[in-house]
């Protein structure tokens, strides 16, 4: 089942009350916005501007960590492929790798974990180099993607960036979707994916409102004008995926305060919206199926990094 905002008056009451609450807050709001967030359990979504293409910043960098995984699959290399890191992988705005020597190598499983944990540019650009830009594309529109690809590598000191990066929220939640129903590249691949969403050290976006128990699976991108962050939110038997995006703004405060409103609106909304699926005696079929093994910690997470788990 698929609803959207195009039909106020067919939505349940607590999610109609969600819908309204996301177009009135962006319209508020002196930047270019865009959010989309779905109900997993039913599959209504509202949102505002969910098709509209946006620099991604760094949520680009959930594309890449699917096409690593597709190339996992495939048997083409394994988590212990070394990478050399060349002069043109680096990149200084996020991470540590950068400062490393020319001429090391890390494993594919090293890579990962510090392109989505610390967000590590590097990381990223030599992940990209690994799998190929022009695969990531395809793999994207092959998904069913319109509005995500990558011109170029991540290069933050260039105003190109912007471009160079796009996505849009349905793109990341139409994403995450097919990630948290076990249906992106195998079940194996989007367990491992959501096991490196949910250490994602940066946390100060859509999880800082929520409760602390409260797990996340989540990727956050920023420039100086930009503020993004896409995840997965385990909200007991109401699990949703959830993605704002604002550029163009006048201040990151402004950004930061609005993505917290709207993470803390979708989450107990979502609640209400469970306790009315009870009422109405709809069962939580995706609650019931996949949120107790998805929010459990991946048996590989050693491979990632030697950070405990965020929750």
């Amino acid at each position: 089942m698929t609803c959207t905002t195009s039909g106020l008056a067919s939505l349940p009451p607590p999610f109609a009350a969600l819908s309204h609450y996301v177009r009135t807050a962006a319209r508020h709001v002196p930047a270019a916005i865009g959010l989309d967030v779905l109900d997993l359990n039913t599959g209504y979504n509202t949102g505002y501007n969910a098709a509209k293409s946006m620099p991604a910043a760094s949520t680009i960098k959930v594309p890449v960590m699917v096409e690593v995984f597709e190339g996992l699959q495939s048997g083409r290399f394994d988590l212990n492929r070394r990478v050399t890191l060349e002069p043109s992988d680096k990149d200084y705005g996020s991470g540590d790798l950068a400062d490393d020597s020319i001429g090391e190598s890390f494993s594919v499983s090293e890579l990962l974990a510090k392109m989505i944990d610390i967000s590590d540019n590097t990381a990223t650009n030599m992940l990209i180099r690994l799998v190929g830009r022009r695969n990531i594309n395809g793999r994207m529109r092959d998904l069913g993607l319109e509005h995500t690809h990558l011109t170029g590598d991540v290069r933050t000191d260039a105003w190109s960036i912007r471009q160079a990066l796009r996505t849009s929220p349905g793109d990341l939640v139409h994403l995450l979707t097919l990630m948290a129903r076990g249906e992106l590249v195998d079940e194996w691949s989007s367990n491992e994916m959501i096991s490196l969403l949910k250490a994602d050290r940066i946390n100060t976006l859509l999880p800082e409102p929520l409760p602390e128990d409260v797990a996340i699976a989540h990727k956050t991108g920023s420039l100086f004008d930009t503020l993004n962050d896409a995840g997965i939110v385990y909200a007991g038997d109401a699990p949703y995926v959830i993605a704002v995006m604002t550029t163009a703004l006048p201040s990151q405060e402004l950004g930061r305060a609005f993505i917290h409103n709207v993470s803390r609106t979708a989450y107990v909304d979502e609640l209400r919206f469970a306790r009315w699926r009870e009422e109405m005696g709809m069962a939580p079929a995706f609650a019931e199926q996949r949120a107790s093994e998805s929010t459990d910690v991946s048996p590989d997470v050693p491979y990632w990094n030697d950070a405990p788990p965020r929750r």
